[in-house]
């Protein structure tokens, strides 16, 4: 492959990042962008087989990301999306916060309109409640997850139907994961979703804390090779 071409790539990510960022600065960060776009690397310098989910995009920032990332590295597998598009379910005592039901929504138009903004052709999308759509809609192997269903109830399910999915070296990433103890900077903003890992995963987690520069809340799971 030619400079120019890398060259023409490592523009266009840099241009998305700081677009991303000015644009979706309430949903994405450099960190969150930097975790993200080295583990899809990972995943695929890896060779690790199967599809790309995302659980939870709101208006599509971070899927646009990952879907670039992909293209960057001459990777076409689809960027399957599962939202409500009807927001946030009812939160439970065991998210410890109350939020109105309906929260954070947005629609399937959202979407198609930040990929359409880089000329992008919008992703595969499974609208509907996560415990009506998962399991019967997600494909059956699964390179690299990012889950980010923000309350104890969406994480439950998503790590029910996703990880036994995972193929060896893929891995899940968990946003709002919060561990005050291995970064003391994180803000615990839903506490539901490090309950949801720990009682699905067990103590002590397999799930490692990514940390940034900034307040990050941030877990990986890589599904062992062995």
């Amino acid at each position: 492959m030619s400079t120019t071409n890398d060259a023409t790539r490592h523009d266009t990510l840099d241009d998305l990042h700081a677009w991303l960022l000015r644009t979706h600065g309430e949903t994405v960060d450099p960190d969150r962008l930097g975790h993200v776009r080295r583990e899809v690397e990972r995943v695929v310098a890896d060779g690790v087989p199967g599809a790309v989910v995302e659980l939870g995009c709101f208006r599509g920032a971070m899927t646009l990301w990952i879907r670039a990332v992909l293209d960057s590295l001459g990777d076409d597998r689809p960027v399957h999306v599962f939202d409500s598009f009807e927001g946030l379910p009812d939160t439970s005592e065991e998210d410890e916060i109350v939020m109105p039901l309906g929260a954070m929504s947005a629609g399937q138009a959202e979407v198609a309109a930040t990929f359409a903004a880089w000329h992008k052709t919008p992703p595969p999308m499974h609208p509907g409640w996560f415990e009506d759509t998962l399991h019967t809609q997600l494909p059956e192997r699964i390179a690299f997850g990012y889950l980010d269903g923000d309350l104890y109830s969406s994480t439950v399910v998503s790590l029910a139907e996703c990880v036994p999915r995972l193929a060896p070296g893929g891995s899940v990433i968990l946003d709002d994961y919060a561990d005050p103890e291995a970064n003391p900077r994180t803000v615990v903003k839903f506490p539901g979703v490090k309950r949801a890992c720990d009682e699905y995963f067990g103590l002590p987690s397999p799930v490692e804390v990514l940390i940034g520069e900034g307040d990050l809340a941030y877990g990986r799971y890589i599904r062992p090779t062995a």
